[in-house]
């Protein structure tokens, strides 16, 4: 009988206790964050609330094992067993709060901060500290259940003993990932770019949608996702559109006849650009900024407040003065001549005819015959009356 009580004992008191304290937990995070709604790191730290329970159990687990009477043939295992269990859920735990910590970070700064782009680098920075955190805390937690292996030691003395030969390897094979690395701290605190910016890469114009410490992923404005690796923005040049702001400066050019009415092409250019939402208010113009023999060039400068906005505001200018310009003053438009001339009628040839005494017919035709006259000879109905 007490075989069977104390097994049940050691394993009911450990669940009951860790549900106890999960419980408990989940109790006073929800009453702070329901007396600081504006900290969200109470909220994001319930969940924690299961690798919390985990621990508990099973430290309780590895603690009172012994009283249980049942794995005294299998004792070592067991205790090697529950041991990686529970670095493995400690390590579980971490990664909670550290997530919470970071987003709670961004949080604050967010609500106060009226620079989008300082809120975007700081979202950059704490993303890659979290990935960081995350990257230490694994290989911690994989180091101490590796040490948990007696025959890991004598495999780390091996190692130590040829650690001279084994560095300058590791150091040439893990070059490229080393410079990876620096060059995502060095991205990441050099504010050179951040998640969120517009930038043209390699022809490419796209936002960053992700950075690590080894690679950025840039989404495109058709949606495609462009992998590159974090040197290559920290050793070769790129545009970046919203470096200090979202702010840009747009241009439509059109190519219109020498007689278009240019005052009047540059009031409808102010009616569209007031008219639109897409406009910022800060700046626009019309100029003319190029002749050709057959077309000037006019141009029209217009400011908004986003990549995207000037993209549109760009394409509603041009759309609307092409539709007016054909509408009030078709002449203004260039016009091509596709259509081919017709070929001039090739002359007809000149035949000289050779005229002979006493030929008075042509074609076999003759007084008596039925053909015509020629032009030396006379029908016989007109010879004499």
């Amino acid at each position: 009988m007490e075989n069977v009580l104390r097994p049940l004992i050691v394993f009911g008191g450990a669940i009951a206790l860790a549900l106890v304290v999960g419980w408990a937990m989940d109790r006073v995070l929800r009453r702070m964050d329901a007396r600081h709604p504006e900290t969200p790191m109470w909220g994001l730290l319930r969940s924690g609330r299961w690798p919390l329970q985990a621990v508990v159990f099973v430290a309780l687990l590895n603690a009172f094992s012994d009283e249980t009477h049942l794995t005294r043939d299998h004792q070592r295992a067991v205790d090697l067993w529950l041991s990686l269990i529970l670095i493995g859920a400690a390590a579980w735990l971490a990664l909670r709060v550290v997530t919470a910590v970071v987003e709670t970070a961004f949080s604050r700064y967010a609500g106060v901060a009226h620079d989008a782009a300082r809120v975007r680098r700081v979202r950059t920075q704490l993303t890659l500290v979290r990935r960081l955190a995350t990257a230490v805390v694994t290989v911690i937690a994989a180091s101490a259940m590796l040490l948990q292996f007696p025959a890991m030691e004598k495999l780390g003395a091996s190692m130590l003993a040829s650690a001279g030969v084994l560095g300058i390897v590791a150091g040439i094979a893990a070059q490229s990932t080393l410079g990876n690395l620096f060059a995502g701290l060095q991205i990441a605190f050099g504010d050179m770019v951040r998640i969120g910016d517009t930038v043209v890469v390699e022809g490419e114009l796209g936002t960053v949608e992700e950075i690590t410490v080894s690679y950025i992923v840039i989404r495109t404005w058709d949606e495609r996702r462009i992998t590159m690796p974090v040197s290559y923005f920290a050793g070769k040049p790129f545009e970046n559109w919203s470096r200090n702001g979202a702010q840009m400066t747009g241009t439509v050019y059109l190519h219109l006849d020498h007689s278009a009415p240019i005052s009047e092409i540059r009031a409808k250019t102010e009616e569209i650009v007031r008219a639109s939402d897409a406009w910022d208010g800060r700046d626009w113009n019309l100029v003319v900024t190029d002749t050709t023999p057959s077309t000037i060039v006019v141009r029209a400068m217009v400011t908004a407040r986003t990549s995207d906005d000037v993209w549109t505001l760009r394409c509603e200018i041009r759309e609307q003065l092409i539709t007016w310009l054909h509408r009030e003053h078709p002449y203004a438009l260039p016009r091509v001549t596709t259509a081919q001339a017709a070929p001039a009628p090739a002359p007809e040839p000149v035949r000289e005819r050779l005229e002979l005494p006493g030929a008075g017919r042509e074609d076999g035709g003759g007084p008596n015959g039925s053909g015509k006259p020629g032009r030396a000879g006379i029908p016989d109905a007109r010879r004499a009356p």
